[in-house]
């Protein structure tokens, strides 16, 4: 059995609305504001990616610097009166005459490049490119780098040997060209055999 409820007649002069109750927020309390731990997370995530930006604007400007410097390969000196441009094939033959005038260096270049070398002397192209295989030079302003690949005699001792090369190479590209010298890499690739061995 069901239990009537007495019907209660609705107030005609109140709005519809404000029959349901409503729930009011604190007047006080500012919507939107973050707290605390929010400003602090935010302050240090800002503070990253600013450290970031900085990070790549810096190797940016490394990575930019080093492509002007390789780009610039000038061994260019000015006076009052003109220029004078050195290039990179003038100091890779003077370093190889220098390096081949040490007593116990029998060759210059790799295997490879001496193979080839020879072959384009026996079909009659060239000398095989002698003057400067094995040698290459970079030039920077009034500083250069070399890097000489050797083929040495038998029996012959491999440090004091390689210590007199780059002392001949450097003193000869400096006197030379007055160029600063700032390394010359040495590989040791190959040892000739005496034929009677």
């Amino acid at each position: 059995m069901t239990e009537h409820v007495p019907h209660q007649p609705v107030d005609q002069s109140a709005p519809a609305d404000a029959a349901a109750p409503t729930v009011q927020d604190d007047p006080t309390e500012e919507v939107g504001e973050p707290t605390g731990e929010a400003t602090d997370r935010a302050s240090a995530l800002m503070e990253r990616a600013g450290d970031a930006v900085e990070r790549a604007a810096a190797a940016s400007g490394r990575a930019a610097s080093r492509a002007v410097e390789l780009l610039r390969n000038d061994g260019k000196f000015t006076t009052d009166r003109g220029t004078t441009r050195i290039e990179d094939e003038v100091v890779e033959k003077i370093a190889a005459i220098a390096a081949r005038s040490v007593p116990g260096v029998h060759d210059l270049g790799g295997d490879t490049a001496r193979f080839f070398a020879s072959m384009r002397e026996r079909v009659g192209l060239g000398d095989g490119d002698q003057g400067t295989r094995g040698v290459s030079a970079r030039l920077s302003g009034e500083e250069v780098r070399i890097n000489l690949t050797l083929m040495v005699e038998y029996g012959v001792k491999v440090h004091p040997l390689t210590e007199a090369v780059r002392t001949e190479v450097i003193r000869a590209v400096e006197d030379m060209l007055d160029l600063r010298v700032t390394e010359v890499n040495l590989v040791v690739d190959d040892v000739h055999m005496p034929d009677n061995l």
